[in-house]
């Protein structure tokens, strides 16, 4: 294992964070926490609780795991993307460094951006809400499961990606909807039976259900089934990313 170069990788990635904090962690915060004004203390101020839980308290982890998804792509898309864009990705692959090492590179910084902004948001939630974390340790485990399996996702929208607008197309349009309609603002109980039923093709409510069960204990699927479908998208994105470095797709051409 070449960790010197996963180094590089990882510093050079992180360096691009801290030299753009306002794009990379304050525009998230603030737009997140006006999420937190707006229906956590103005709406929810209004509503009555869920499952025993005020309802800003019950959005917070929903309002989380929105912000994760789209940096964690955001994150690790655009870090792939810029070797390609600009030519230094042969320089990339020339090196004496394995594929293994190049995703662990990428992949770790993009998933470290958004472990720290999904903490900040956490200890920023604490100005509009009152909550409680009822399993840190496994609101931690699936904070880092969820953003690695979704920088995993970026890497390969990053790849596959042939111009900037791509890059967002994914995001905007399939991701960020589905997690709306995933329970971050609602119970998924809380629709009539049909819209239940349809509401379990949302590959989103598994990961909303698990996060939210972390905080509060309560959860609209069982947690071994979020846990396992999460599992299941993690190894399908590391099986496209092993037939993207074993084909060449769109790094060598």
């Amino acid at each position: 294992m070449n960790l010197h170069g996963v180094k590089a990788i990882y510093l050079f990635e992180m360096a691009r964070t801290w030299r753009t904090l306002m794009q990379s962690i304050a525009s998230p915060v603030i737009s997140t926490s006006l999420y937190f004004v707006v229906f956590g203390s103005a709406i929810g101020s209004r509503m009555v609780e869920i499952d025993g839980i005020s309802y800003g308290a019950f959005i917070i982890p929903g309002l989380i795991m929105l912000m994760l998804l789209n940096e964690s792509i955001s994150n690790a898309s655009f870090g792939i993307y810029m070797p390609k864009f600009t030519g230094t990705i042969y320089e990339v692959l020339s090196a004496p460094i394995s594929p293994l090492e190049i995703v662990a590179g990428y992949v770790g910084a993009a998933a470290s951006k958004s472990i720290i902004l999904g903490l900040l948001i956490l200890a920023t939630s604490r100005l509009f809400v009152d909550f409680s974390i009822a399993h840190p340790f496994a609101m931690i485990g699936f904070l880092a499961l969820t953003a690695v399996t979704f920088s995993l996702f970026g890497f390969i929208i990053g790849v596959w990606a042939d111009g900037f607008e791509k890059l967002q197309i994914i995001p905007m349009m399939i991701v960020t909807p589905l997690t709306f309609l995933g329970g971050t603002f609602y119970s998924v109980n809380m629709l009539p039976p049909v819209w239940q039923t349809v509401t379990l093709f949302n590959p989103v409510v598994y990961l909303v259900s698990g996060f939210r069960w972390s905080f509060y204990g309560v959860a609209d699927v069982h947690l071994a089934v979020s846990l396992g479908m999460t599992l299941v998208f993690m190894l399908v994105c590391v099986g496209l990313i092993t037939w993207i470095f074993k084909t060449g797709y769109r790094l060598r051409t």
